[in-house]
């Protein structure tokens, strides 16, 4: 099972972050951080090893606007989904918001199980898509390219299908390690043609793709009977 998927939520109400925060908590899907002002969020998502895979603005904050923020996120480049919360459903509060860069709106009071809907909506279809760009120790990451670049070398990695999707899945599972036979089956489905030897080679390339030292690895870890990525090194 992949591990928690970092949520950001920007709103100013402790009440409703705590409400979040703990059913996001219930299935371990998701992990909340939370920001109560647009200043606190533009520093979290700056941060060095930052990783939000989704944000949740509201609109009202006590400095400024979510849609003001929401825009100037996406000038300075993060792509990953933002869903505004409003107390306003008119079509031009809606209009503005999604003008702003917004991938969804819902207005307030909402159900929980329609946020969690949309939200999960909203990343399949990010992560699908040529926006898509994740950093993995040294390399940004862009899986529908099926592309590694290392800027600090000035050099670009073609990944196969299988390679980038092994990539994604470690990715989406954090610090957890994920096991031999769950990979196997979500890379290549419930095929009882396709055996852990066949992950193994896949995996013994890909290390000589991306490892300064394959016999050695740091980036892509063998651990607890699986493996798992380890976002933080570096070359």
């Amino acid at each position: 099972m992949a591990g928690e998927r970092p949520i950001l939520i920007v709103d100013d109400d402790p009440v409703l972050q705590a409400m979040l925060a703990e059913q996001f908590a219930v299935d371990g899907e998701f992990g909340a951080t939370a920001a109560e002002t647009a200043g606190t969020a533009e520093a979290a998502l700056a941060a060095r090893d930052a990783r939000f895979d989704a944000i949740i603005l509201d609109v009202t904050l006590p400095d400024g606007d979510g849609r003001d923020l929401c825009a100037r996120l996406r000038r300075s480049g993060i792509r990953v989904p933002i869903i505004i919360l409003t107390g306003s459903d008119e079509e031009a509060d809606v209009v503005r918001g999604l003008e702003a860069g917004a991938n969804d709106y819902i207005a307030k009071p909402f159900r929980l199980a329609e946020l969690l809907a949309r939200l999960r909506a909203q990343l399949r279809i990010f992560e699908n898509s040529e926006d898509a760009v994740f950093t993995i120790g040294p390399y940004t990451f862009r899986p529908a390219a099926k592309l590694l670049q290392d800027p600090a070398k000035n050099r670009r990695i073609r990944l196969t299908e299988k390679e980038a999707a092994i990539l994604k899945f470690l990715y989406r599972a954090g610090a957890s390690p994920v096991p031999r036979q769950v990979l196997l089956n979500e890379v290549w489905g419930y095929n009882s043609a396709v055996t852990t030897h066949t992950l193994e080679t896949h995996i013994y390339r890909l290390r000589q793709k991306i490892e300064p030292d394959p016999a050695n690895a740091t980036l892509l870890i063998t651990e607890g009977g699986g493996y798992r990525l380890d976002p933080t090194a570096r070359r």
